[in-house]
């Protein structure tokens, strides 16, 4: 049977042929002819028909500024044009494998591996079971809405080709819309003229979840139970497993925009959008059902739910039965969309909870089975019934964020007009002090009473003062978790809980509003996890809270910052033996820990394959529950195409299932002693190495020379500053425009420096490589971090990236790029050797894709270094240099 009509080679020609055509129509056959030969000396020298790159170099250098532009635009929307052709190729490879039943990471593989379990363990996996993907506004998407919506027109041509069966007519017009959109784009600005706002990002992230994931999610539930009833005996009922978040207007870390307004205005619009899809949703149900109420019997429940809507709204009761005179799911259904319409309105007869819809359809479904329409609610009932468990009335729910040091003064300054010096405190003093002021029934300070206050210690209680509100308005599990960035003491978190307190979020021993999130992230921290969670936990007041909140303690864990500070091997180490350290002190509490990932898009900052990554996570961590942050351009990369959405989906749950029962039937991972002595001491001396890097003098000013990071700090990502304060040091540097700016140079030392250090280390102390060899085979950790940094080494060039160290001062250059290439050329050779294979990465599909893309970024980055080596750049230059920033993160299909 042929599925697809396309391949991924013909999509490319015929874009890149078609954008030829545009570029000549749009500018000139001289601007063609021009784009075309930096082409094609980009790809002659890496196919070795020429000895170097100033053919190339020289070309570039010599064009006007209007035409350097030109070429900077051909090729970042070349890039934006074979980005879609890829996913298209990702689609045939999905739907091709799914068809044969050689998908990898399938439903029905880990169906199959729990029908190795008795029913009650299956039963057990899928209650413990809770994957909550959370969207943050990081500000790593380097391309505008406007030009992400053109692309999209572009993809659903591109999809209408490839599986649709077509006239020689019908295939001419569909090429018309593409050559009409593709000229849009050219004439559309790539570069934003403006900083994004907080809501422009939680509009970016609503549109995810509005327009992709509401739909696809039904489906993988129906996948699933499908693929259970086929290798589990009896009929389990699918729980919920899935819960969608977002930090997209209420994330307050660093990023002075987001007020209570904007989080208002969220928790408004997300109620108003996902609260209309309920209602097309109904609406097309009534169409299906349009049972006679004279040939069937709905049964007394059901009426009786029907008697109470009539009672409830009396005069869309009349409407209904007007409407639909015998039809009683029609008259039902009636009801229940107006019910939906006066969620949150003066008028009554609204839904009070979410849990009351639920029971609607529930009931609906009741009585269809009983009439023997169980298709009808497999079909049409059950794939509602899952949106609604699944989003809520809150479509996915806000965290908020905040630095620890802002919760500090502002209860210190609240303090001081009560005559109490928070400041001069010592640690037990503020724990002391924190918890009884919890525990007393009178408040200790005014939360409106701020004129005497900091403006950032007013943002910070005018926060709590809202969040009752907004918990009373939108229901408490529409915003219920507050993480506290850079947490290092108990009396950090206690913090927060006081705050919460005084503004009755927060009512001992019987209501706790929110969970309270400390994210560890420093290496401080992260060593002193059994004296942060252990003290917490013993603590008077917080052991209230984790009573009221089911015993669950979610703890975050920062991926990105933990390695700007320690490097990539000493950080991921470091996370690892910290997760198991967190699971024992949970364990001895009675805790169950819900880990937050704090992962970003690229491998230095925790990315990588979801489900390689959950399936590499201590046993001891897998209750089931588990949370990560999806950021930036991964969240397009991961969730604009409903059929790649739905595959990301699949495998996150085809790896949590099976992580879950490896937990239950061995609760603590075999790890030998040698394994954990290598890596401790690979660990310490990849984290001396790589500090002693940071600490050179110089090392700022050469990152300064030989990146554009002062170029991505000026760019338009997002609505937060790069850096914390201003400086330039690496430690208040972002981790973003951190990790951004060396893929722009092409040399990803966040993703592999220091490694090579590590290994070198603990040979030189007696090891083997054949220990390393079977660490690298039997133990997933070891094998899901060496293979993350053979991708990030594999996607670096060096000969690019030492163009980009020539624009140093020289005694820099020479202080550093070779010591960076020594230990990417050392690395390099460690993880083959490692990994017993003859190429760094594993992965066909990225040999092929970096084949691909080398060619058409480097004629970017070529440019990009000759106006960045310029003292004095014109507008024009300016404009074009921020250019090939996304055209480089484009061709790179990452930002960092």
């Amino acid at each position: 049977m042929r599925l697809h009509n396309r391949d991924v080679r013909q999509d490319v020609r015929e874009l890149g042929a078609l954008l030829g055509d545009v570029l000549e129509d749009q500018t000139s056959r001289r601007s063609f002819e021009t784009v075309e030969s930096c082409r094609r000396a980009a790809i002659d020298y890496r196919a070795g028909e020429l000895e170097s790159r100033e053919p190339l170099v020289t070309e570039l250098e010599n064009l006007s500024p209007h035409q350097q532009r030109i070429v900077a635009r051909a090729f970042t929307t070349y890039f934006e044009l074979i980005n879609l052709a890829e996913e298209r190729e990702r689609v045939r490879t999905i739907r091709t494998a799914s068809q044969e039943g050689t998908l990898d990471d399938s439903l029905e593989t880990a169906a199959e591996e729990l029908g190795e379990a008795d029913v009650e363990t299956v039963k057990q996996i899928l209650d413990d079971v809770l994957i909550e993907p959370t969207f943050t506004a990081h500000p790593t998407e380097a391309r505008r809405k406007t030009v992400k919506s053109k692309l999209r027109e572009i993809s659903t041509s591109l999809e209408t080709l490839d599986e649709r069966l077509l006239t020689d007519k019908e295939t001419g017009q569909l090429w018309r819309d593409v050559d009409a959109e593709v000229t849009s784009l050219w004439q559309t600005p790539q570069v934003r003229n403006r900083q994004p706002e907080p809501e422009d990002e939680a509009r970016n992230v609503q549109w995810y979840l509005e327009n992709t994931l509401f739909d696809v999610v039904g489906e993988v539930y129906d996948e699933l139970d499908d693929a259970i009833d086929e290798e589990v005996p009896g009929n389990l009922e699918i729980p919920k497993l899935f819960e969608f978040r977002s930090w997209a207007g209420s994330d307050r870390d660093g990023n002075p925009y987001v007020t209570p307004e904007v989080t208002a205005n969220t928790l408004e619009r997300q109620r108003s959008v996902v609260l209309e899809q309920y209602r097309e949703q109904l609406k097309r149900l009534s169409g299906v059902l349009s049972q006679d109420g004279s040939r069937i019997d709905a049964g007394s429940e059901f009426q009786a739910t029907l008697e109470r809507d009539r009672e409830r709204l009396p005069g869309s009761a009349r409407t209904a039965e007007e409407r639909y005179p015998g039809e009683p799911y029609r008259q039902k259904l009636k009801l229940m969309r107006e019910r939906l319409r006066r969620v949150g309105d003066v008028r009554p007869g609204g839904y009070d909870e979410v849990d009351d819809l639920l029971a609607d359809l529930e009931v609906i479904s009741k009585s269809l089975r009983n009439n023997g329409a169980e298709s009808v609610v497999d079909a049409h009932v059950d794939p509602i019934r899952r949106q609604v468990a699944t989003f809520g009335f809150s479509l996915a729910s806000l965290d908020l964020r905040e630095h620890q040091q802002k919760h500090t003064d502002a209860i210190a300054e609240a303090l001081e007009t009560e005559g109490i010096d928070y400041h001069e405190l010592s640690e037990a003093d503020r724990v002391e002090f924190l918890t009884d002021a919890v525990l007393q029934d009178e408040s200790v300070i005014d939360l409106g009473d701020t004129a005497e206050l900091s403006d950032d210690s007013v943002r910070v209680l005018e926060l709590f003062d809202s969040l009752a509100d907004w918990q009373t308005e939108y229901g408490s599990h529409a915003i219920d978790t507050y993480a506290i960035s850079m947490t290092e003491e108990p009396s950090h978190v206690l913090e927060v809980l006081f705050l919460a307190d005084q503004a009755d979020v927060i009512a001992l021993p019987e209501h706790a509003g929110i969970d309270i999130v400390p994210l560890l992230e420093t290496e401080y921290a992260l060593s002193g996890a059994r004296r942060i969670m252990g003290s917490l936990f013993e603590n008077d007041a917080y052991s209230q809270v984790l009573e009221a909140r089911g015993h669950t303690q979610e703890i975050m864990l920062g991926y990105s910052d933990s390695n700007k500070e320690n490097g990539f091997l000493a950080a991921n180490w470091s996370l690892y033996k910290n997760q198991r350290r967190l699971g024992e002190i949970c364990d001895d509490h009675d805790v169950t820990m819900r880990l937050f990932h704090g992962r970003g898009g690229s491998i230095s900052r925790g990315g990588g394959p979801m489900n390689e990554a959950l399936l590499a996570l201590p046993n001891s961590t897998v209750t089931g529950q588990v949370k990560f942050t999806e950021q930036g351009e991964a969240i397009a990369e991961k969730y604009a195409n409903p059929r790649i959405a739905e595959r990301n989906i699949e495998q996150m749950l085809n790896a949590q299932l099976r992580a879950r029962k490896g937990a239950l039937d061995q609760p603590e991972e075999e790890v030998r002693d040698e394994w954990v002595e290598a890596m401790e001491t690979m660990a310490d001396a990849a984290r001396r190495e790589y500090r002693d890097l940071l600490e050179s003098e110089g090392f700022v000013r050469y990152f300064e020379q030989a990146t554009p990071i002062t170029v991505i700090e000026d760019l338009d990502l997002g609505s937060r500053p790069a850096s914390r304060s201003g400086e330039r040091t690496v430690e208040d540097l972002r981790a973003i425009p951190w990790v951004f700016s060396w893929t722009q140079s092409r040399c990803i030392l966040p993703g592999w420096y220091a490694i090579a250090s590590g290994v070198e280390a603990y040979l030189d102390d007696g090891g083997s490589m054949e220990t390393l060899q079977t660490m690298y085979e039997e133990w997933p950790f070891f094998r899901t971090t060496l293979d993350n940094a053979a991708l990030s080494l594999s996607r670096t060039e060096l000969e690019i990236a030492e163009r980009y160290a020539e624009m140093a001062e020289p005694t820099l250059r020479d202080r550093f790029f070779p010591r960076v290439t020594d230990e990417y050329e050392r690395a390099a050779d460690y993880i083959t050797e490692i990994g017993r294979r003859d190429q760094l990465h594993t992965r066909d599909w990225l040999g092929e894709n970096l084949e691909r893309r080398n060619p058409y970024v480097d004629p970017l980055n070529m440019l990009q270094i000759y106006l960045l080596d310029r003292t004095h750049r014109t507008d024009i230059e300016e404009r074009t240099l921020r250019l090939t920033v996304k055209g480089i993160a484009a061709g790179m299909k990452n930002t960092g």
